[in-house]
């Protein structure tokens, strides 16, 4: 311990902006300091949950040590500060504006938390170790840490989303009570959500509260306009998410706030958001926090991990967790966390962000950037940057261990699970019938407003048509004509199916867009399977239609209106089982790579055992035989149109004109020989 000391009184004399609290007074624009003597309102809303006996008061604790961070002078003008410490009135609300919903938070305890990833052999690494701390209704907790220091962890393990490779020890309390949080009764947002692009902002949360909540339709408007305004999206509520071809599509902050407010549908108690600065700039930063901290203000409890913030988003959190390889350095009040490293000897610099400095103490890369500029033979100066980030975790770690604010800690802990609050009840979930329809009325929605998806597969369709349409063209109705109009259909249908294989890209973001919800109880995989076949029907029949059009009077077949029929019946089949088959190899494989490779080969397969080029009877072992050539849907496609042109006909010379493997299954279809008849085709 006195090695560390040492070391640490190193630090403190190399860096020359850094100097103790006693000795030096903070700047008056540092707006995350409150007045002296202000003491931060308790925490009151609406709906909240009754406690029967158990007062949860939510002030901070000032006096003593923590006086000397609160030296500084509150400006003239209202700032930041003080919205959070909840100082400043609330101004009038203008004629017509829209009132926030209050909402029923929920405490969270968590208790000797232990998180270990699964090895080869047994749980070995700890990305986890004993984190203690709690969230309150009505505030916004943060978990804050370099990368890899275990904080989405962490939040997964509070919220019981856990990767089944990990394993987690510990205790984790809602409203005082060990118990699993219902559907609906929390929200998750994921650092990286897959949005539609070619739905708008308010089609996009209607079909989400539809898949969500249960009732009729028209009882789920006034929840997605809640939610829009709850995130401050109303002057995007009708722009497409993605943009079109004459405008660009929303930015990084407007789609972040989109994610969490298709969270918000359900009205949470609990949301917990992983990231919801990533990839934000500085102003989108402020604003999504000045939105969650609005959010907060309704009663809702917001537990959400940051890696870096400004010096005024730092000022809107409540309390905050900072971790550093799955330890807990500290946990409590975003000012008591400054006082903290500054009694560790590692004070806050005036200029410098209060997260920059926490991170740059507790970050151990920023050992390779010391590193490299000792080697530099260059007389700069870098004692700026001169410090042992190792000597500062242990520092900062056994330093809370013994603080007060480790025993605030546990004590809360015993306060919120000393008796149990009301439990958490589910808000129950849409019916299967209701998300098949819904997700089906969706997916045609996206299907016609997405030219990539099916209206790119009916021009290519379209032009394969017309290439051999065109090429096997005029060929008469002579005996010699027969081989080569069965080549004509078996290029056809082969070549239709195997350009369906356009659509995989397509089809890979939707299944990515049902991955999301999927994680959040939204969809099943039955549900999405259905709902994509059946929105996929209409296309493939118009499909279907137009290309069987242009290929049966190009190649000339028989005119009869109803052997037309049947040859549309017979493609759009052949279609639908194509996109089956599509379905299942790319959410096998979710990657557009390995899905068009799959997709090919078995392509290819099949058309080498539909019986075009060698006939059933004729296909060697068990393997091409059975199961292949039964396998194969060009197969019973080809041999049907086959039938439909052929079967019954007979040319002049009186010879049967089907192929081997028609014959062989006419003749078992019907009971004796096929008997010629005289067709009514001209002679050649």
């Amino acid at each position: 311990m006195e090695e560390i000391q040492s070391q640490s009184d190193n630090y403190r004399s190399s860096s020359s902006s850094a100097s103790s609290p006693a000795s030096r007074v903070p700047s008056s624009n540092f707006f995350y300091l409150r007045k002296p003597g202000s003491l931060r309102q308790p925490i009151s809303f609406e709906d909240s949950p009754e406690w029967e006996d158990t007062d949860v008061d939510a002030r901070v604790e000032e006096g003593g040590d923590r006086d000397t961070i609160n030296i500084a002078i509150t400006p003239a003008s209202p700032s930041l500060s003080k919205l959070n410490s909840g100082s400043l009135p609330s101004p009038p609300l203008p004629e017509g504006a829209v009132v926030a919903r209050k909402t029923a938070g929920a405490s969270v305890v968590w208790k000797d938390l232990t998180v270990t990833i699964k090895g080869k052999r047994k749980y070995s690494d700890k990305v986890v170790k004993s984190s203690n701390g709690y969230a309150l209704p009505g505030t916004m907790t943060v978990i804050m840490g370099p990368a890899r220091s275990g904080k989405s962890t962490l939040l997964r393990a509070i919220a019981g989303r856990l990767h089944h490779s990990a394993k987690m020890y510990g205790e984790v309390f809602v409203n005082g009570a060990k118990s699993h949080m219902p559907y609906g009764s929390y929200g998750f947002v994921e650092r990286e959500t897959s949005l539609i692009g070619s739905l708008t902002v308010r089609e996009f949360l209607y079909y989400s509260a539809l898949l969500q909540l249960p009732g009729f339709f028209c009882q789920k408007k006034s929840v997605v306009e809640d939610a829009i305004h709850a995130m401050s999206l109303g002057d995007y509520a009708n722009k497409l998410i993605g943009g079109h071809c004459y405008m660009k599509g929303l930015h990084s902050g407007e789609r972040r706030r989109i994610s969490i407010a298709r969270e918000l549908v359900m009205r949470p108690h609990i949301l917990f958001i992983d990231e919801p600065l990533y990839h934000l700039d500085s102003v989108s930063a402020l604003l999504m926090m000045v939105t969650l901290k609005k959010l907060a203000s309704t009663g809702c409890t917001l537990i959400f991990t940051i890696y870096q913030s400004s010096t005024e988003v730092f000022g809107l959190f409540d309390r905050i967790c900072l971790l550093s390889n799955g330890n807990t350095l500290f946990f409590g009040e975003t000012l008591a966390c400054l006082q903290h490293f500054s009694n560790a000897g590692f004070p806050c610099p005036i200029m410098q962000s209060p997260s920059d400095h926490f991170l740059r103490a507790i970050n151990t890369d920023f050992d390779r950037i010391i590193a490299m500029c000792k080697n530099w033979q260059d007389d700069h100066d870098f004692s700026a940057v001169n410090m042992d980030t190792a000597v500062a975790i242990r520092t900062l770690e056994a330093t809370y261990k013994t603080s007060a604010d480790a025993v605030a800690v546990e004590n809360m802990i015993v306060r919120l699970t000393d008796k149990e609050g009301p439990f958490l009840k589910s808000k129950g979930k849409a019916g299967c019938g209701t998300r098949i329809a819904v997700l089906t009325w969706r997916s045609l929605l996206i299907m016609s407003r997405e030219w990539k998806y099916y209206w790119l597969r009916l021009i290519l369709c379209m032009l394969l048509t017309l290439c051999v349409g065109t090429v096997f063209s005029g060929l008469g109705h002579s005996l010699s004509s027969v081989v080569t109009r069965v080549a004509a259909v078996f290029a056809f249908i082969s070549f239709a199916s195997l350009l369906s294989i356009a659509g995989v890209p397509a089809l890979l973001k939707e299944i990515k867009i049902y991955a999301s919800e999927e994680l959040n109880q939204h969809s099943g995989p039955l549900v999405f399977l259905f709902g994509q076949l059946l929105s996929s029907i209409p296309f493939l029949f118009l499909i279907s239609i137009s290309s069987s059009l242009v290929f049966y009077f190009l190649i000339g077949l028989r005119d009869e209106f109803g052997l037309l029929m049947y040859f549309v019946l017979n493609f759009f089949l052949c279609l639908l089982v194509n996109e089956g088959l599509m379905l299942v190899v790319v959410s096998l494989w979710q990657n557009v790579f390995w899905s068009i490779l799959t997709l090919v080969s078995i392509h290819v397969v099949m058309m080498l055992a539909a019986g075009y080029f060698r006939i059933r009877n004729a296909l060697p072992g068990p393997l091409w035989t059975y199961p292949l050539s039964y396998i194969a849907f060009h197969t019973y496609s080809i041999q049907g149109i086959l039938e439909n042109e052929y079967l019954w006909t007979s040319f002049p010379v009186g010879q049967s004109v089907l192929p081997k493997y028609m014959l062989h299954t006419a003749n078992h279809s019907h009971q004796g020989p096929l008997q010629p008849h005289k067709v009514e085709y001209p002679h050649p």
